[in-house]
């Protein structure tokens, strides 16, 4: 994946801003990889499949 494709999460703030997630968009899918260690293993989900994904982590944190 080309390095311009992944956005970083908004929650990194400033400092120690490393200690995140990076998200890439694609057409099919979606893939998220941890901004420390952005060469190794990434999830990739589909659409319906990450935004279950998401509510999954909102409500485990609420």
């Amino acid at each position: 994946m080309a390095p311009g494709n992944w956005r970083r999460s908004s929650y990194s703030g400033s400092g120690d801003g490393n200690n995140c997630v990076e998200v890439a968009h694609f057409p099919t899918h979606i893939s998220v990889r941890d901004s420390k260690a952005p060469t190794r293993a990434t999830l990739t989900l589909r659409p319906r499949a990450f935004a279950a994904f998401v509510n999954a982590l909102r409500d485990a944190h609420s």
